[in-house]
């Protein structure tokens, strides 16, 4: 048996970048741009998170 299975189905994704958007309802809409501000919100996160020890060891290596 292999470490990791790659024959597990995938998660569908709520949303797929460049999909037809023209068969959805409004409420749909809605919840797919609430769905990307919050995974907008999860990136800037981890940016300012990977940012701040960058700049951590940027710091420690001017020394």
């Amino acid at each position: 048996m292999s470490l990791f299975d790659d024959d597990r189905p995938k998660k569908p994704s709520k949303h797929e970048i460049g999909s037809d958007l023209s068969l959805l309802s409004v409420q749909e809409l809605d919840e797919r741009v609430a769905l990307l501000h919050a995974e907008i919100e999860r990136l800037k996160t981890a940016r300012a998170a990977k940012e701040t020890g960058l700049k951590a060891a940027e710091n420690l290596f001017r020394k």
